[in-house]
């Protein structure tokens, strides 16, 4: 659990299969007495254990907790790759399955980069040069061996995010103009111009993990028919009440449990696929770029920078489910979020999502009419699960935080169709979709 008294808390990542360590932490560090790290196994994530910081910097300090909070995740991790379970975590330090096996999900990651297929990554920015330089580092430096870099500059003031680009140096990293406003328009302008089969997007206020693109391609080669593929979102910072109550409203977080979504299979969620909030988020999402091109791309009247101000990622999610494809969460394909700092902004951000949740449902029964026989039949329980917060499922680990966010909320999700008209007749005639190239990252 995390109070406001515990902040700020920084960040680390512990790998139970590696020797025991000085935990490495990121973030301020000058008065925390909390730590949060994420657990993994094979490089996999397993858990977000909250550590009590007062009791030293090194695993031996906190191995009962972490093994507390995780061990029944890590054996189920282990039985999913063919090893056997175990009943201590000083085992995982060496093979489970002896001295000289391999770990099925090693292989099977080495598998997927021996096999990589070429990967469009897509950052949309505006005025944003050095956060989408923080960004842009980090998605070079991930392992993965085949991708390229498009970093969308929609509607931009001025030239500085262009020269950053031009003088990045990376020839992987390419840029982009594109002057209608609007996060779905910048998103067409780099699927238009990608050269990959899959097209992978994140915010230009997220660090990716090294490993986010192997479990991106992992998630695409491990069934049948997928049309998009989402990840895990976690905090870069909690160093303040607004980023502290972020989380505590929900967060991005959708767990530590691949799943799959498939129209063809029986949900036990009765309002399936409406609440494409459980799909995940845009700040990580991928798709079958050729699947997305075929469903016209994302519609420009929704997103960040219209007057509907979001919904387009789930909007995107709802189509390809609906057309048949499936889509994976994967948690291994993690991204760290830097969240808004202050109040005001995260009263915004919480107001812009009920607006972008209302306007998604109403972009998916305009460009699809039989969409609203769907949801007047789960009209009574939709009601209720739409407006509804997510906060639950955190509030075990997040505690004594003012409320109205879930207030603000609603009353977006009131004013997104009419939002969402408002935005469809200012976007008139900017379906068709164009890609305005700039320079590339090279020297």
């Amino acid at each position: 659990m995390i109070t406001l008294e515990d902040l700020p808390v920084p960040r680390t990542d512990v790998e139970l299969s590696s020797p025991p360590q000085v935990l490495d932490l990121v973030g301020d560090r000058t008065s925390s007495t909390k730590i949060m790290a994420l657990v993994r196994l094979h490089g996999h994530p397993v858990g977000l254990v909250v550590l009590d910081g007062r009791h030293g910097l090194h695993w031996h300090d906190h191995r009962d907790a972490v093994w507390s909070a995780v061990g029944e995740g890590v054996n189920t991790h282990l039985s999913s790759d063919g090893l056997s379970a175990v009943s201590r975590p000083e085992a995982l330090c060496s093979s489970t399955a002896g001295a000289d096996a391999t770990p099925r999900c090693r292989i099977v990651r080495d598998e997927t980069l021996e096999h990589a297929p070429f990967v469009t990554v897509v950052v949309a920015t505006r005025d944003r040069t050095d956060s989408a330089r923080i960004c842009l580092d980090a998605l070079t430096a991930m392992d993965y061996p085949a991708f390229e870099v498009l970093v969308v500059d929609n509607d931009p003031p001025d030239d500085e995010t262009a020269r950053m680009v031009a003088s990045y140096g990376d020839p992987r990293v390419r840029y982009l103009r594109e002057d209608r406003r609007g996060l779905s328009s910048a998103h067409n302008c780099g699927l238009d111009a990608a050269r990959g089969p899959i097209i992978a997007f994140v915010d230009d206020d997220v660090v990716v993990d090294r490993h986010w693109l192997t479990a991106v391609a992992e998630a695409f080669a491990s069934t049948d028919g997928v049309g998009c593929v989402t990840g895990l979102i976690l905090p870069a910072q909690l160093e303040t009440p607004a980023q502290l109550l972020l989380e505590q409203h929900g967060g991005f977080d959708k767990g530590f449990e691949m799943r799959v979504f498939d129209r063809r299979e029986r949900s036990s969620d009765p309002l399936f696929p409406f609440t494409a909030g459980q799909f995940g988020s845009g700040a990580n999402m991928a798709f079958d770029t050729a699947i997305l091109r075929e469903l016209g791309g994302f519609d420009p009247a929704i997103g960040a920078g219209t007057f509907a101000r979001g919904g387009d990622d789930l909007a995107g999610f709802f189509r390809v489910v609906t057309a048949g494809h499936r889509l994976v969460y994967q948690p291994g394909a993690v991204v760290w979020h830097r969240h808004h700092r202050d109040m005001s902004a995260l009263r915004n951000q919480a107001y812009g999502y009920g607006v972008g949740l209302g306007a998604f449902v109403a972009s998916s029964i305009a460009r699809d009419p039989r969409a609203l026989f769907g949801l007047l039949r789960r009209l009574p329980r939709a009601a209720d699960r739409i407006l509804r917060t997510s906060s639950e499922h955190n509030r075990a680990r997040y505690d004594k935080l003012p409320g109205g966010l879930a207030t603000l909320e609603r009353r977006g999700v009131l004013f997104g169709p009419a939002a969402y008209l408002v935005s469809r007749w200012r976007t008139r005639g900017q379906d068709g979709r164009r890609a305005v190239t700039g320079t590339r990252g090279g020297r």
